[in-house]
C-alpha cells in the first residue's frame, strides 16, 4: 500500500469517527433535552394526561371556543414530543383530585368549572371578578395587592401556573393552568409555555411558579406578543389576608 492510499484510508476512517462521535453527541444531547422537558411536565414515555377544557361562554350546549382548540393543539404536539398519551375531558365532568396524572387545565373560572377549584384550592391569593355586569373591574385579576384590569382587543391578561398541590412525592405529577380574560389569551399562555419550558425550567426547576402574562393588542397580533407582566408565585401561593373590622367607636361618655 503506498502512501496515497494510506491516507485516503486513514482519512475515510477519521471522518467515519468524527461522523458517529457527532451523531452520539447529538443523540446524547437531545435525549438530556427530552427527559428534562418530561421532567418538567411530568410525562414520561408513555404517561397519561389530561387536557380540561372550558365552555365556550354564551353557547348554549357545550363547546369550545376556537382559540382554545388552538391552544388544546399546540398542547398535543408538545404532549407527543414527551411521548405521553392525552385525554380530553370537559370541566364539569372532572370530578377526581390531582397528583396522579398530568394536568393541563384551559380557561378562566367563569367558564371552567375546575378552573375555579383549582383557583381557590391551589392559588388562594388569586381573586377573579367573575361578576357578569359590566363595569372596569369585570374580569379583572388581583393578586399580590394589584389589579390586572381587562381591557379588550387592547391589554389583556392570563395566569400560566404549574403546581403539585404541595405534593412532594417524586412520581407527583403537576397542573398547568392557563386562566385568562379571554380565549385568546389562553392560547396565547399554552403558546408561551411551549416555547418558554426551558427557561422556566432553569428558574424553576421542579418547583411551583404562577406567571402573570399579559397580551399585548391581541386584535392584531393575536396570541403571539406576550409579556411577563409578573412573577405572582409568592403572593399567589399564600391566601390573601382577611380584612380586620375597624374598630367600634369609642361611647361618648357624656
Amino acid at each position: 500500500m503506498n502512501d496515497d492510499v494510506r491516507n485516503i484510508v486513514l482519512g475515510v476512517i477519521a471522518t467515519g469517527v468524527a461522523t458517529a462521535i457527532g451523531w452520539f453527541a447529538r443523540t446524547y444531547l437531545w435525549r438530556r433535552r427530552l427527559r428534562r422537558k418530561q421532567r418538567f411536565f411530568g410525562l414520561p414515555e408513555n404517561a397519561e394526561c389530561l387536557l380540561v377544557v372550558n365552555e365556550s361562554a354564551g353557547s348554549g350546549s357545550w363547546t369550545v371556543a376556537r382559540r382554545d382548540v388552538f391552544a388544546l393543539l399546540e398542547l398535543y404536539a408538545l404532549i407527543k414530543d414527551c411521548g405521553a398519551k392525552a385525554q380530553i375531558v370537559a370541566h364539569d365532568a372532572m370530578q377526581q383530585g390531582f397528583g396522579e396524572r398530568t394536568e393541563f387545565c384551559i380557561g378562566g373560572p367563569v367558564s371552567n368549572q375546575r378552573m375555579a377549584a383549582h383557583l381557590r384550592t391551589l392559588l388562594p391569593g388569586v381573586e377573579v371578578d367573575t361578576s357578569a355586569e359590566p363595569g372596569p373591574d369585570r374580569g379583572a385579576i388581583r393578586v399580590g395587592g394589584q389589579a390586572y384590569r381587562w381591557e379588550r382587543g387592547v391589554s389583556e391578561h392570563v395566569l400560566l401556573a404549574r403546581l403539585t398541590g404541595g405534593r412532594s412525592a417524586p412520581d407527583a405529577r403537576p397542573v398547568f393552568l392557563a386562566s385568562g380574560q379571554h380565549s385568546n389569551t389562553n392560547h396565547a399562555a399554552v403558546r408561551y409555555l411551549a416555547r418558554n419550558h426551558t427557561r422556566l425550567t432553569r428558574k424553576y426547576g421542579d418547583g411551583p411558579f404562577c406567571l402573570l402574562l399579559k397580551v399585548v393588542n391581541p386584535e392584531a397580533y393575536g396570541p403571539d406578543v406576550v409579556e411577563l407582566a409578573a412573577d405572582v408565585t409568592r403572593a399567589a401561593l399564600r391566601p390573601s389576608p382577611i380584612p380586620t373590622p375597624a374598630p367600634a367607636p369609642a361611647a361618648d361618655p357624656g
